[in-house]
């Protein structure tokens, strides 16, 4: 199989992406952020004998001449690096502009020098704001609600630009909210569970009427190389969606059942966001990504909720519950 490289292959996504790679044979650099910990990220969590056919290349998204170094003899790139945290880009938009434009921009240019085979570029439902109609297909307006959606619609656009200048093969796929073992509590699902794990009665949380279009990790990674694996997919753009959705507040209660049916959910103002930057719905089209590749979503949203809980119930020295995780 193709050698490929996963940038951002240390988070949430992006390890089980690797993983999946792997089971399907194909040949994985990892792209990870450097540290003096030499630490990999989730990587570190995988059997050593996954971890043993993994190459590990420790860079920087931000650093051109890093990122041109890690794609060479590659054939593929899955570009997931980025930084994701909508309230930390309230007060911090400069490193997301480094980050997920810049980033972004480091590895169109290399992968466009080097001839890469396909290039998959990660983009957000964040991009559509709150819906204007659902379900939300591709062709839906785009609207930065906070400074990480505009930067995740800027490194699309680039992306686009690559494409309808260079001729470049390249995918942008929009994977709509997912869920599963190893994401962080800065999400809200692994926010629910870690606080009734931890035996909290009263959960805190932000605005709870917001809907959004879940998807269980492991299908959200299947997406991704359902796309990479289709030639009708280069030059579009592509949801990974279930085109259900749930409220945060009947989320909260689906989980709550199934943890400690005597917890309540009480609102905690500083996880609200601004009124004009909170998303008020996400509902996703999931037809184009049926139409151009044989995906279908293989979890439930109770099977997913069940397999996270029991990952978290197993890691819960991953999560602080007495502090807010922006």
């Amino acid at each position: 199989m193709k050698k490929v490289l996963v940038t951002g292959a240390d988070g949430f996504i992006g390890s089980h992406l690797t993983e999946s790679l792997l089971e399907k044979g194909y040949d994985v650099k990892a792209f990870v952020y450097y540290n003096s910990f030499n630490t990999w990220g989730w990587l570190d969590s995988l059997p050593k004998e996954k971890l043993n056919q993994i190459e590990i290349f420790s860079g920087d998204i931000r650093d051109p001449n890093g990122v041109r170094e890690a794609l060479k003899g590659v054939e593929e790139v899955f570009h997931l690096a980025a930084l994701i945290a909508i309230p930390f880009s309230y007060h911090s938009p400069d490193s997301y502009v480094d980050t997920n434009i810049k980033g972004t921009l480091n590895v169109l240019q290399a992968a466009r020098d080097l001839e890469l085979e396909r290039v998959l570029i990660t983009s957000t439902s964040e991009v559509y704001g709150t819906a204007k109609y659902v379900p939300i297909d591709e062709k839906h307006p785009y609207q930065g609600q906070s400074p990480y959606s505009a930067t995740k619609i800027g490194a699309d656009r680039l992306a686009e630009s690559f494409y309808r200048s260079f001729d470049m093969p390249i995918s942008i796929v929009r994977p709509f909210n997912t869920f599963g073992p190893r994401q962080s509590a800065r999400a809200v699902i692994p926010t629910i569970i870690s606080q009734l794990i931890a035996g909290k009665k009263e959960i805190k949380l932000g605005a709870l009427t917001p809907t959004r279009d879940f998807n269980y990790v492991k299908d959200t990674a299947a997406g991704f190389i359902a796309i990479a694996e289709s030639d009708r997919t280069i030059g579009e753009e592509i949801n990974i969606a279930t085109q259900q959705e749930i409220s945060i507040g009947d989320l909260a209660k689906e989980i709550i059942s199934q943890i400690n049916p005597e917890a309540e959910v009480i609102c905690d103002e500083e996880r609200l966001r601004p009124e004009k930057s909170e998303v008020n719905r996400l509902l996703g089209s999931n037809e184009k990504i049926k139409m151009l590749t044989e995906w279908e979503p293989k979890y439930t949203f109770k099977q997913g909720i069940a397999e996270t809980i029991a990952w978290i119930k197993e890691h819960m020295e991953a999560y602080k519950t007495d502090i807010y995780n922006v």
